[in-house]
């Protein structure tokens, strides 16, 4: 089992570690490659502008790091074109089909980078070309692969010329068009074709030899070569460019309805969930995707321990329908906790008014695994991803519940994701973030940012201040935006745009975004005003940073709009990540 994701760097521990291995099979798998192309891989990642394309490495990894397979792409977002500089499989993992599912993965990726097509080296087919049997037949192979998705060499140009007239085993240039039915004119053709031999392979070629080359591709439209190995095109060459990263997978807690606290006036019920989803299944931009089952220790890589194993302890010993609230607090002593289970409520949380009862717990976990599987699918490729959770999280701190919030399920996430890279938390709830604040204020690697009420007079009234910018390491990585009591959108906004910067500039390999919809006129836990249109205008600015976002669904409590504020939240989000447009 494997999954298959990307980087752009190599800052990450275990971003640095699957760029060793994918050295390491480049020497098992291509002897004849110099090793000083092998030690550029690096380079090639971190600095775009020097080598004018951005390189993206793409690894199947199992669930210990090992990766069993790798593939390079560089793509140039002015010529809207792809090239594949490398694929290969370990040399213990040929034959296990993850050769397929990385070029699979590629013309996904490459349809939402909004690529013209993938452009890549094959060496030749054609005893004139090749003289040695073994390899004429390792090439047939490889170039009867690439056909079953439509990509075929293009013919009729002297690409294949080799630039030492002796050289052995030219190789072609081969052309996937990724199933979309659009021609490739000549003119854009030999921009793409002097891009490719000056960027890669300027220190082989002479000016005058890339001139011969470019001149070449005459044909206009530019031609494929017939088909040689199938009587007609495949379906795969379209069906498995199916657009599916542009989709955005939706986890629901399948277990959320369980944690329905009855009492007059508690407003983290489950309709919260049934209105958003009556709103967002019509748009068809999400594909559901049943949450999987974690192990705990990711809730512990947060959470204290003694505060999870009380957590878990209570919710078990309480009866059907019964539910406690914390009434006693340890402002005194607080290093001796009361034996007594219900009484010790207080000592790990910040307010009197969220429960704990028997489901509880049981919920909480599961909106967990939920944050965790959208995570997931962040790391297989998709650009948005929204776990739609209840209970809430961004107030669960280390130890300590309340606000509706029993574990952090953002932070969880965030902690998750923070081996593969930076991480940015923004939370745009109406109240603050307290958890994620607390939980990473002495990190440099998470990045936590909060628009709320000012404490002065909002939920949870102790923290959120702008001073409180985090401790050690983590100085300067926790920022806070505490915002007046009345306020117009477009206040609003302006802040926003500054907390977005704030992002920019930290360059974050991944956003968790805690969504709050509790902002929205007539919610009953806040005092702004904001419309379906202002939540449209957020997700499409938000959307523009352009990074992988995981959505963990936060506050929102004005049930008759709720669905309606989501919805236009998610339009605006997908028309930010994806500028260069096409259907869901």
């Amino acid at each position: 089992m494997f999954i298959i994701r990307r980087f752009f760097d190599e800052v990450a521990p275990r971003n640095r570690e699957a760029l060793r291995q994918v050295q390491t099979i480049l020497r098992e798998q291509f002897p004849a490659l110099k090793p000083e192309d092998i030690d550029k891989i690096p380079e090639l990642l971190r600095n775009p502008l020097k080598h004018r394309f951005r390189s993206i490495l793409y690894v199947a990894e199992g669930s210990r790091g090992t990766v069993t397979g790798f593939a390079l792409l560089s793509h140039d977002p002015e010529l809207h074109f792809a090239y594949l500089d490398y694929i290969s499989a370990a040399k213990a993992a040929t034959g296990g089909g993850i050769g397929g599912a990385l070029y699979e993965r590629l013309r996904e990726e490459a349809l939402v980078l909004g690529c013209r097509g993938i452009f890549f080296e094959c060496l030749p087919d054609d005893p004139a070309l090749c003289r040695d049997p073994e390899i004429l037949a390792q090439n047939r192979a490889r170039l009867k692969f690439y056909e079953k998705y439509g990509a075929r060499p293009i013919a009729g140009t002297a690409y294949e010329t080799p630039v030492k007239p002796d050289d052995d085993n030219p190789p072609y240039l081969v052309f996937d068009n990724l199933g979309q039915e659009r021609p490739l004119p000549a003119v854009e053709a030999r921009r793409i074709v002097r891009a490719i031999l000056e960027r890669r392979y300027g220190h082989l070629c002479t000016p005058a030899y890339i001139d011969m080359v470019v001149d070449s591709f005459r044909d206009d439209p530019v031609v494929l070569r017939p088909l040689r190995y199938r009587r007609k095109a495949p379906a795969a060459a379209k069906a498995t460019v199916s657009g599916r990263l542009r989709r955005i997978p939706l986890v629901v807690n399948d277990q959320h309805s369980i944690h329905h606290v009855r009492e007059r006036g508690y407003v983290e019920a489950p309709v919260r969930i049934d209105a958003i989803l009556k709103e967002l299944t019509p748009l068809g931009m999400f594909e559901r995707t049943t949450p999987a089952d974690y192990p705990e220790r990711h809730i512990r890589a947060v959470h204290d321990g003694a505060y999870l194993d009380y957590f878990k302890k209570v919710c078990a010993n309480l009866a059907v329908n019964r539910s406690i609230y914390p009434y006693v607090f340890p402002i005194r002593n607080q290093a001796r906790p009361p034996k007594e289970l219900a009484v010790r409520a207080g000592y790990y949380c910040i307010d009197t008014f969220t429960p704990i009862n028997r489901n509880a717990q049981l919920a909480a976990t599961r909106a967990v695994d939920c944050a965790l599987t959208a995570a997931d699918r962040i790391l297989a490729g998709h650009r948005l991803a929204y776990a739609l959770v209840r209970p809430p999280g961004h107030h669960a701190e280390v130890r300590a519940f309340g606000g509706f919030c029993y574990y952090n399920n953002a932070a969880v996430a965030a902690h998750y994701l923070s081996r593969f890279g930076p991480i940015a938390m923004l939370d745009i709830d109406y109240h603050h973030g307290n958890g994620q604040q607390v939980i990473f204020y002495g990190r440099k690697d998470v990045l936590t940012v909060s628009l709320h009420g000012h404490p002065s007079f909002a939920y949870p009234y102790f923290s959120g201040f702008e001073d409180e910018k985090g401790e050690g390491e983590g100085i300067g990585f926790n920022r806070n935006y505490p915002l007046p009591e009345t306020i117009d959108f477009d206040l609003y906004l302006k802040t926003l745009d500054k907390a977005l910067r704030k992002i920019r500039a930290f360059q974050p390999s991944y956003l968790v975004l805690c969504l709050g919809l509790d902002t929205a006129k007539g919610d009953p836990t806040g005092t702004w005003p904001f419309k379906g249109k202002d939540f449209e205008t957020l997700g499409r600015r938000i959307g523009a940073l352009g990074l992988p976002t995981l959505v963990v669904q936060e506050g929102g409590y004005y049930t008759r709009q709720l669905g309606v504020n989501a919805r236009n939240f998610f339009v605006g989000l997908w028309a930010g990540a994806f500028p260069e447009g096409g259907n869901p």
